[in-house]
């Protein structure tokens, strides 16, 4: 057993996921190849062993594929379904416009991580910062917007698959998609299809493992 590819569901942190594998199968070495919300769900690469985590720094900069579900005309403070609203519209956006404002997000753009993010600044992990209320100097970086594709549009709710390079945040894209709209928008759910060649279909949920330990 190296690379473990399990079904997160919603609601552990993917730290939680990494106890649960210690705990079957009693190896204390154990690291994931990129963080998933606790509101997140789908793939999450674990590896087992001191010589497996070796190889988290090459899945790290693998593609990802998402199925974002993007709530419209609300704004969240933390970018998705946990935080309070602080913004509200009735604004009710054509799929036209939708697709024309989409069209802006293809290619290499320039993102900031989202203040109640995991991203370290100073040691220190944004959303621990902004939590204490504390104003947090965050600099863009490229990423890179491989594909995206509407899946289905019925107001509120937008369906939006994407294939994204590694670094990219789905609920900032989805916050910015929300501006560019002018009717606000947060990340009401996601789920992570593909990391690399790593599929949902590849997948297992974190019970499986103790019959396969």
């Amino acid at each position: 057993m190296d690379i473990v590819v399990i079904n997160k569901p919603k609601g552990p942190t993917s730290h939680d996921i990494i106890n649960e594998v210690r705990k079957i199968t009693g190896i204390k070495k154990v690291g994931h190849s990129g963080t998933l919300d606790p509101l997140a769900t789908g793939v999450l690469l674990i590896a087992i062993g001191k010589e497996n985590t070796k190889k988290l720094n090459h899945l790290f900069k693998e593609e990802k594929e998402y199925l974002a579900v993007i709530k419209l005309g609300e704004e969240s403070l933390t970018g998705d379904g946990e935080g309070p609203i602080k913004f509200k519209s009735d604004y009710t956006p054509t799929i036209s416009e939708i697709e024309s404002v989409l069209l802006e997000f293809r290619g290499t753009i320039l993102q900031k991580p989202h203040k109640f993010s995991a991203v370290k600044k100073n040691g220190k992990k944004l959303y621990n910062l902004a939590r204490a209320g504390k104003e947090i100097e965050i600099k863009p970086r490229k990423v890179e917007i491989k594909e995206i594709e509407i899946i289905k549009y019925e107001y509120p709710e937008l369906h939006i698959r994407f294939i994204v390079s590694s670094g990219t945040y789905i609920r900032v894209l989805a916050e910015d998609i929300g501006n560019k709209l002018k009717t606000g928008a947060y990340l009401k759910d996601l789920n992570r299809l593909r990391v690399g060649k790593y599929t949902i279909k590849d997948s297992i949920n974190i019970d499986k493992l103790w019959k396969i330990k």
